[in-house]
């Protein structure tokens, strides 16, 4: 386990690709006191009318992606999930502002000694893993997956394959993980393997 010692609090970039459970284990490291940075939410709040990223989006993908004068979040992965060209795009609209949010939210949690978790999917694509001292990778077998992803989005397996075509592969995301929870079996399991990496996360953190 590579850890790069820090003054205060100590930053965790969580990540995995859909359906692997990534969000579940954020819930779990949550549930036992961790600091979630929730990525996506964050990006949600960026393309709202309000936010400093809504006006370009629309600019580049059109009036299509809106739905009563808010940028449809379906619409747009519609459309970015059918082209790597659009979601490189649309990664390099948000990511700049995305990455200044959360430089300011880890400055936050830092004053109280916090163990902080980036949740983001794109997390190693990104390049936020830079923030990041370790990298946890959430995994699960394809078919898991697709099943998993199916259930939660609603959406047809040809679809889910298709978006999952377009995230870096497991096998080259394992290259950047520091740790690995496998998250094919019973939830109850998950949460052990959650429980013995916060223990030991937990004693890095008071290294000063």
């Amino acid at each position: 386990m590579k850890m790069t010692k820090r003054k205060a609090g100590f930053i965790i970039g969580l990540t995995g690709n859909l359906g692997a459970g990534k969000t579940t284990t954020a819930g779990l490291f949550a549930a036992l006191g961790a600091k979630i940075i929730d990525a996506d939410q964050i990006t949600h709040q960026l393309i709202a009318p309000s936010g400093n990223c809504f006006k370009p989006v629309l600019k580049y993908f059109g009036r299509g992606i809106l739905n009563q004068g808010q940028i449809d979040r379906k619409k747009l992965a519609d459309t970015v999930f059918r082209d790597k060209k659009k979601l490189d795009k649309l990664i390099g609209m948000i990511y700049p502002s995305l990455f200044s949010k959360i430089k300011h939210e880890i400055t936050e949690c830092k004053k109280n000694n916090q163990l902080i978790i980036i949740d983001a999917a794109q997390l190693l694509e990104s390049g936020l893993n830079q923030l990041t001292d370790i990298v946890v990778l959430v995994k699960a077998n394809q078919a898991l997956q697709i099943q998993r992803a199916m259930k939660r989005l609603k959406m047809s397996r040809a679809e889910i394959k298709r978006r999952l075509k377009l995230q870096m592969p497991v096998k080259d995301k394992i290259k950047y993980a520091d740790i690995i929870i496998d998250n094919r079996a019973h939830l109850s399991q998950t949460k052990k393997q959650v429980e013995g990496i916060w223990q030991k996360l937990q004693q890095r953190n008071r290294v000063k």
